[in-house]
């Protein structure tokens, strides 16, 4: 009884710490910058008080957007981690390194070239929907590599080899691309959440919003699926239905933040397994908002960095959540290790 009690206290504290770290962070993002605005205007400015029309228009035009874009998506982006990571039971699993987000990449490029080329405006949806069949073109090879391949280590090198020749071909693509086209791809390729309009985030919230829902209602079945194969059948759980489920949320997701910021690193594979850390456990019904509450606190922090360490120069986030994330997944790997001499 003790120890529920204090695994209840913990969960408890993860939470209100993973809270209070997105408030603060979004606060943080909206006066921090090129010009600092005291946190008495931020607010002001978000509850419709009397300011300066020039803040006004920096908090509520520029950051606030992109501070939303940031929270909703990098959510996102550690929710479709831990999907992965669920599906191939492998820690190190995540949109980046399977190559999911690099074929995002080159179908939004193919896009961008052929559309913007002719003149032709596109639209959100046109985005997410080049995004997402980008993700499920290499999540279609990647899983027709673990029918061939019994070692999870050898999987994921196969979805790195992928990335890269979806990165080659993209990068193939912009050679030929016109001047304005090759300056758009450049700056959306390395991965920011700059340029964020209020026009861009109805779309985005409602599919990150639809498709987390749908996860969270899969918080049962993937329980029974953590366990085991055969205790998940055991349990009635259709496991054909459940996997493509897990295929469709997490690639959905990965498209969303690829369609909007451009191919972001790291963050589905640390923030799940920081996470789990931090909770002590693996139940999906706590996981699954913790993960998208610790992508929000990590996309906020590392977009914060990004913006005001060289200013005026902004350094893509990629970069950013690459030099924080990467250490988490040699910890990953080192731990695996000595568990499994």
């Amino acid at each position: 009884m003790e120890r529920k009690k204090k695994r209840t206290v913990r969960y408890i504290l993860v939470f209100v710490i993973l809270i209070c770290g997105v408030t603060l962070l979004i606060l943080c993002n909206l006066g921090i910058g090129s010009v600092s605005i005291p946190v008495r205007e931020v607010s002001a400015c978000l509850t419709g008080g009397l300011v300066d029309d020039t803040v006004q228009g920096i908090v509520r035009d520029i950051r606030l957007p992109r501070t939303l874009a940031a929270l909703l998506l990098g959510g996102a982006l550690a929710l479709s981690g831990y999907l992965l990571q669920t599906f191939f039971h492998n820690p190190i699993a995540g949109p980046f390194v399977l190559g999911i987000s690099s074929g995002s990449k080159l179908t939004v490029s193919l896009v961008m070239v052929f559309l913007l080329g002719n003149a032709v405006s596109i639209s959100s949806g046109a985005l997410i929907g080049a995004a997402f069949a980008g993700a499920m073109l290499c999540m279609g090879f990647v899983l027709l590599m673990s029918k061939r391949v019994n070692s999870m280590s050898t999987l994921v090198v196969c979805g790195v080899m992928i990335g890269y020749i979806c990165s080659a071909i993209t990068d193939f693509v912009v050679t030929f691309a016109d001047d304005a086209d090759i300056v758009n791809l450049h700056n959306w390729s390395r991965g920011s959440f700059s340029g964020m309009a209020w026009g861009n985030l109805p779309t985005m919230a409602v599919v990150v919003f639809a498709a987390s829902v749908g996860v969270f209602f899969l918080s049962k079945p993937i329980s029974a699926y953590q366990l085991g194969e055969n205790y998940a059948k055991n349990m009635g759980v259709n496991l054909r239905t459940l996997r493509v489920l897990l295929i469709l949320l997490s690639s959905i997701l990965s498209a969303c933040v690829v369609a909007y910021a451009g191919p972001i690193s790291f963050v589905g594979i640390a923030v799940p397994q920081l996470t789990k850390q931090m909770l002590g456990t693996n139940k999906p019904i706590l996981m699954i908002p913790a993960c998208f509450l610790g992508g929000s606190v990590f996309c906020l922090f590392c977009d914060l960095i990004a913006r005001t360490v060289f200013a005026p120069t902004e350094l893509s986030i990629s970069t950013v959540t690459a030099v924080f994330g990467a250490p988490v997944v040699l910890w990953v790997m080192a731990r695996r290790k000595k568990s499994n001499p």
